[in-house]
C-alpha cells in the first residue's frame, strides 16, 4: 500500500508539473499573440508604401544655363548633378522604386514649366529640387584661384529649405521641409540664416521654421505650379571657399542624401496614418 501511495504521489506531483507547463506556454502564447496583435495595430497602418510612393528629384539648371559658379569656377549644375544621384539612388536602396531623376535640358522659363508639368504627369508624391547656394553679386569679393579670377563670400555657410504657400499642398511642403532640416541638423548640418537680412534685397524671404531653416518663396515655378508637397534644396554655399571645398566630397553627399532619404521616409509614414490617427495626434 505505501508503495502504491508513494507511485500515486509521484504520478500526482508529475501531472501538477505537466499541468503548470501547459499553463505557462498557454500564457506565454497569448502574450506573444497579444503583442503581434499590438504590433499590427500600430505599425502597419503607418507603414510607408515605399513601392508606389513617388519622389521626383530635380536636378536644378541645365547643361547650358548651368546656374551659379562656385569660388573656384565650377558650375552650379555639377554640383546639382552630383548630389541629385546620390539622393537618386539612395531613394531606391531605401525601397522608393518609383524615384525618378529629373533632368531637363530646355532653359528657363519654360524649363521650369516643364519640370513641374512633368512632375505633374506622373503623379508624384513629393517633389525635391536640388539647388547649390551663392550671395547677389554685391556681396562678392575677387580673388585668383589657378590663374582665373573668381568670385566668393565667406560669410554664409550653410543649407537652405524653399517652400512656395501657392503650392497645392503649402501644410504638405512645410512638414517635408521640416522633416529634411531636422534630418539635415541631426547630422551636424545647419541652415544659413542670411536670407532673413535686409542686406539680400528683393531675394529677402520670411524663415517659416526657425529650427529646421525652411524659407517661403512663393514665386518659385517648381514649387508654385507642382501638384504635390514640394521644396527647393540648396545643399549649401558654393561660393563659400571653405564649404565648396565640403561639398564636392562623397562624404558631405552622403551625409545629405541620408537626411533626404530619413525625411522621405518620415514624410511617407506620416503620410499613410489613418485620418483618425492624424487627428488624434493634432488634437495633442
Amino acid at each position: 500500500m505505501g508503495g502504491l501511495r508513494q507511485t500515486a504521489t509521484t504520478l500526482g506531483a508529475k501531472l501538477a508539473i505537466a499541468l503548470l507547463a501547459i499553463a505557462l506556454v498557454v500564457s506565454v502564447s497569448q502574450v506573444v499573440r497579444a503583442e503581434d496583435t499590438r504590433r499590427t495595430t500600430e505599425v502597419r497602418p503607418y507603414a510607408c508604401p515605399r513601392f508606389t510612393f513617388r519622389v521626383v528629384v530635380d536636378v536644378g539648371h541645365t547643361v547650358d544655363v548651368p546656374g551659379a559658379m562656385s569660388a573656384r569656377g565650377i558650375a552650379e549644375y555639377a554640383f546639382n548633378l552630383q548630389l541629385a544621384r546620390d539622393i537618386n539612388q539612395g531613394l531606391l536602396d531605401a525601397g522608393f522604386q518609383q524615384t525618378v531623376l529629373l533632368i531637363t535640358a530646355t532653359a528657363p522659363w519654360r524649363g521650369l514649366v516643364e519640370r513641374a508639368a512633368r512632375a505633374n504627369s506622373m503623379h508624384a508624391n513629393l517633389f525635391i529640387a536640388i539647388h547649390h547656394d551663392s550671395v547677389p553679386d554685391n556681396l562678392k569679393q575677387n580673388w585668383e584661384y589657378a590663374g582665373l579670377k573668381n568670385q566668393f563670400n565667406d560669410n554664409y555657410p550653410g543649407y537652405a529649405i524653399f517652400i512656395s504657400n501657392e503650392n497645392t499642398d503649402p501644410a504638405g511642403s512645410l512638414q517635408f521641409g521640416s522633416l529634411l532640416g531636422r534630418e539635415l541638423e541631426s547630422r551636424g548640418l545647419h541652415y544659413t540664416p542670411h536670407y532673413t537680412l535686409a542686406l539680400m534685397g528683393h531675394r529677402r524671404r520670411i524663415l517659416v521654421d526657425a529650427e529646421a531653416g525652411v524659407y517661403r518663396y512663393d514665386q518659385l515655378i517648381v514649387l508654385r505650379q507642382t501638384r504635390m508637397p514640394a521644396v527647393l534644396l540648396e545643399a549649401g554655399s558654393i561660393v563659400n571657399r571653405q564649404e565648396e571645398l565640403e561639398l564636392g566630397t562623397p562624404e558631405r553627399r552622403s551625409l545629405t542624401s541620408a537626411a533626404i532619404v530619413a525625411a522621405v521616409e518620415n514624410f511617407c509614414a506620416a503620410r499613410a496614418r489613418p485620418a483618425s490617427a492624424k487627428a488624434a495626434a493634432s488634437a495633442h
